[in-house]
């Protein structure tokens, strides 16, 4: 089965074949960027399934994923712990040392990182990243600077959008939608 419905960018196709990390902001990427709080204080966050889902099918197929994101909060570590991040970084005042270290510890260079970012603390990982993606809800300077802007807002599948393109890329979206195929036969 052949899944040519959505091309991927002819300049990005070498980049993202070299990809081994995803690196994700959370609010703004993985959340729409609104701060929910309750009345008693209690921030609460929405994800969205098909982003989790996504992250779910880079793992499988051998890529890591981070999450690096200057706030602090339970929510994140508990979505991490469900799909099986590994790499979370909360309270991160600088993302690009942060990430350069990760990279170090795990044998990579950033040009085997894919990030993606929605604003100023982003702006430095996503620069010196193999490829920087941002969101449509990015400032404008953000967004023309970045290698790619989704068409999906962050927090409404455009991690997912990027898990597609990274396993598109990298010759693994099809096999593993044949997964799913033969598992309801």
């Amino acid at each position: 089965m052949s899944l040519a419905n959505s091309p991927l960018p002819p300049q990005l196709l070498d980049p993202l074949r070299r990809i081994r990390l995803l690196a994700l902001d959370v609010d703004g990427v993985m959340t729409d960027g609104r701060l929910y709080f309750q009345a008693d204080g209690v921030e609460i966050k929405a994800f969205h399934t098909q982003d989790g889902l996504g992250i779910k099918l880079l793992l499988r197929a051998g890529l890591q994923v981070a999450l690096l994101t200057g706030r602090e909060s339970p929510m994140v570590s508990h979505r991490a712990a469900a799909l099986g991040i590994d790499h979370v970084f909360q309270r991160c005042e600088d993302k690009l040392a942060t990430l350069r270290e990760l990279c170090s510890r795990q044998g990579l260079s950033l040009d085997q990182v894919a990030y993606c970012g929605d604003d100023l603390p982003d702006l430095a990982p996503m620069q010196r990243a193999g490829v920087g993606i941002t969101v449509p809800g990015a400032p404008a300077y953000i967004r023309a600077l970045a290698d790619h802007v989704t068409e999906r807002s962050g927090g409404h599948g455009a991690v997912r959008e990027i898990c597609d393109m990274l396993l598109e890329a990298q010759g693994h979206r099809d096999a593993l939608v044949d997964t799913y195929l033969h598992a309801r036969r």
